[in-house]
């Protein structure tokens, strides 16, 4: 599995789409047979207490992608801070099982693993 990280707007998709992906195969924020599954932050927001039931899924694909979240002011509300905590948790599960780790700025990609 691949996993691409970044900023929001820090080019993902247009790197995926060297890699060959076109959209048709990134699913946003849903695991379906789409080999891509992008904005997992999304999906991980929608239920932060069990966000880590998504895991096993999210292996099984050829390309996750998510946003880092956890970088700059920290979030004011407990659960703006409790998806953040999640997501991240979620991340790092995500970049110890992939094959290959790229992070994305500014839309420079760079390989921290593989």
């Amino acid at each position: 599995m691949l996993f691409v990280t970044g900023g929001a707007s820090s080019g993902k998709r247009a790197y995926l789409k060297t890699l060959g992906y076109a959209d048709e195969d990134m699913a946003d924020a849903v695991i379906d047979a789409r080999p891509v599954v992008y904005n997992v932050q999304a999906m991980a927001a929608r239920d932060p207490e069990n966000c880590m039931e998504l895991l096993e899924a999210l292996l099984q694909k050829e390309v996750v992608v998510c946003d880092e979240v956890g970088g700059g002011v920290i979030p004011a509300t407990p659960r703006e801070r409790a998806i953040r905590e999640q997501t991240g948790r979620l991340s790092i599960l995500l970049a110890q099982s992939a094959q290959r780790v790229v992070r994305l700025v500014c839309g420079v990609p760079t390989v921290l693993k593989g």
